[in-house]
């Protein structure tokens, strides 16, 4: 017993499940449920399906180019049984599972590194913005052509009211005449 792959979404389809599809050609395509069957009779291109593994590989997602995907490379060419080789690929094979599944985490490791720092330099741009606009609004508030919004309006209206007021300039003439009297001492 074999297990296949699916033709559109490259899952395993164990013995005894799944579709198979044979064309006019007698090409067979095998699909692992009726989703995969239904998206491959309408045309859809499993490149541009995001749930399928050509999508992963072909956006960097999965690992693709490793040299342990050689050893799973089926040799159509007939081999002597020896107990000694038989030992030894099984012993390499558990090896190399090891070897592939360390390179993948690291893989997915350095993937989700980039996507942080993508994410970082987002949040940053956005803070300097959120500052530059911050400033460009204190920068109108200053300016008097500004239209500012009822509350910003009113509390400008307070300070302008306090500076034009002569309650300030009263207390400032009093200090100065206070400065020129010369100081009273006690007997």
């Amino acid at each position: 017993m074999r297990i296949e792959t699916c033709h559109f979404c490259s899952s395993n389809i164990y013995p005894g499940h799944g579709i198979a599809f044979i064309r006019n050609d007698a090409k067979t395509f095998r699909f692992c449920r009726s989703k995969c069957h239904k998206a491959f009779k309408m045309k859809k291109n499993p490149k541009k399906v995001r749930w399928t593994g050509a999508f992963r590989r072909s956006h960097g997602k999965e690992l693709l180019h490793d040299s342990t995907f050689d050893f799973e490379r089926k040799q159509n060419r007939p081999v002597r049984y020896d107990r000694e080789l038989y030992a030894k690929t099984i012993n390499a094979m558990k090896r190399i599972q090891e070897i592939r599944l360390r390179r993948e985490r690291l893989h997915y490791k350095q993937r989700i590194l980039a996507n942080k720092r993508v994410l970082r330099e987002r949040v940053l741009a956005k803070q300097a913005k959120k500052q530059a606009l911050e400033k460009q609004f204190l920068d109108e508030i200053d300016n008097d052509d500004f239209e500012a919004p009822l509350t910003v309006k009113d509390k400008r209206a307070t300070v302008e009211r306090a500076k034009q007021s002569t309650h300030k300039h009263k207390t400032d003439e009093r200090m100065k005449a206070a400065k020129a009297k010369p100081p009273t001492t006690k007997k």
